[in-house]
């Protein structure tokens, strides 16, 4: 039950841990278990609205704009704190969202947590003031500079799947800019985001009504953030549907946005690569969380002559896959985050079988995990590259094969996509697979296995996998607007 777990059942909301209006609250369920492990306050339209109140009043009436010391120390602070709890969270994240412990040593949260010392170094150096110095625009002689300025408030909209990494990667870079902050994080991990507000309100400098935290089961409670007037910027995590839901609603007041959306990434081998290592990297991407991340490489792109040879290196892999109880360090693979998500993702495949893909590997529920929302690790051959699980985003453990006919021939199919947020290229030839990889229109691609996630590199796509960077000096940037002042007589 929930005294297992270090978390917390409050908002925050103006500076003060409070419960939701009338003490509601909505049951917070472990995906390995089927059980639930406690509640969260189960904000309302009401708690939401104060909240942004109390967010534009910090913004427009306290020096936290223009006070960067405060930040820089408000930032460290917030990271001293989650290290100081970080085994108690550790437990309390792997219960919630039914990750792999041994991913709460990487992105999960031992990686976004070492993010936020990132952020405070950039904050003391950033350079808030570009000199573009003299110039005499239609004779008028002017001293130019750029200014760096807060956006405002800001609506950080955040998923369940990631959910330390992703809250800490829209509210800290945003807080760090000088913004205030309104949190609604999605209802399946809504604790993930207490204990942020829990840490602000017990163990920082930050002044009240700067971050404020709203846990509902409503999506409708978020999506005030996208239509409130009072709100300048909304930051969105999620589906590309919901993307353009929160665009509609921010049109009335055309407000800024950050829209970090779906993805469906081929991972491309070339005919020269190491198809074992091939297999092994995909292998890992598929499972990694049960295949929950947007930005997973779920078409596996083979070359035709060796399309076999790849699929039974892949089965082979996935077949002695560790998986199950994610609080077993020797599991690397965990349940889906909720039943409906589950019964998706075994539609997907049904529908991939109904359009003549054929199940190599997997295909069901487990047989021997009878509880908690389990797929087994999928693998779907002679799939099209129309068929509709090539084009949608699935949000699970199926990795779907497809075979490329040459270099050009992989792009195009990598290409043949609404999407553009990732991707990977194998090849022996180092200049070869760049050459692929320049040619994949795609916000972040891994070139013989390299890792792109790191605090300092911006993370974003192209079409309908969003707009705008999250993480590095690009990230940090999308909560600042542009002020140009013009000096006359100097």
């Amino acid at each position: 039950m929930a005294d297992d777990f270090w978390h917390d059942e409050r908002l925050l909301v103006d500076g003060k841990l409070v419960p939701a209006r009338g003490g509601a609250t909505f049951d917070n369920v472990n995906p390995a278990t089927e059980q639930v492990i406690g509640v969260a306050a189960d904000g309302t339209s009401e708690d939401m609205d104060e909240a942004i109140g109390a967010a534009r009043r910090a913004f427009d009436a306290t020096s936290w704009s223009s006070d960067v010391e405060l930040r820089v120390r408000c930032v460290r602070q917030l990271r001293e704190a989650f290290e100081r709890h970080l085994e108690e969270i550790r437990a309390t994240t792997v219960a919630e969202v039914g990750c792999p412990v041994a991913l709460t040593h990487g992105p999960q949260l031992a990686s976004p947590v070492a993010a936020i010392g990132w952020v405070a170094d950039l904050l003391e150096r950033y350079e808030w003031v570009t000199d573009l110095g003299v110039a005499e625009p239609f004779g008028q002689r002017s001293h130019r500079s750029v200014h760096r300025e807060a956006v405002g408030v800001v609506g950080a909209i955040t998923p369940w799947n990631f959910p330390h990494q992703i809250n800490l990667a829209k509210v800290v870079p945003a807080l760090a800019a000088g913004n205030t902050v309104v949190l609604k994080p999605a209802p399946d991990t809504p604790w993930s985001a207490a204990i942020l507000g829990r840490l602000v309100a017990e163990e920082t400098d930050i002044p009240p009504g700067v971050l404020n935290v709203v846990t509902s089961s409503s999506h409708g409670v978020g999506a005030q953030l996208s239509a409130d007037p009072r709100v300048d910027l909304v930051s969105f995590t999620g589906s590309t549907a919901t993307g353009r839901a929160v665009m509609t609603a921010g049109a009335a007041t055309i407000k800024k946005l950050f829209l970090e959306l779906g993805g469906k990434s081929a991972f491309i081998v070339l005919d020269d690569a190491d198809l074992a290592a091939a297999a092994a990297g995909v292998a890992f991407q598929i499972t990694a969380h049960a295949g929950q991340g947007c930005a997973i490489t779920s078409r596996f792109v083979v070359p035709r002559q060796r399309e076999h040879e790849a699929i039974e290196a892949v089965t082979s892999m996935l077949a002695s896959f560790p998986y199950g109880d994610p609080t077993d360090p020797s599991n690397l693979m965990g349940p889906l985050i909720r039943a409906g998500q589950r019964d998706r993702v075994l539609g997907y495949i049904q529908k991939g079988k109904d359009e003549g893909a054929t199940v190599a590997l997997g295909g069901g529920r487990p047989a021997h995990l009878p509880s908690g929302f389990y797929v087994e690790p999928t693998v779907l051959t002679g799939v099209d590259r129309k068929a509709t699980v090539a084009q949608e985003e699935i949000f699970g453990p199926v990795l779907v094969v497809i075979a490329h006919d040459g270099d050009q021939d992989a792009v195009d199919i990598a290409n043949d996509s609404v999407y553009g947020l990732s991707g990977a290229v194998v090849s022996a030839d180092v200049d070869r697979a760049r050459s692929v990889a320049k040619r994949v229109r795609t916000g972040t691609i891994a070139v013989n296995g390299g890792g792109f996630y790191s605090p300092d590199v911006p993370f974003g796509g192209y079409r309908q996998s969003g707009i705008g960077r999250e993480m590095g000096v690009a990230g940090f940037e999308e909560y600042l607007e542009s002020k140009s002042v013009a000096e006359g007589g100097r």
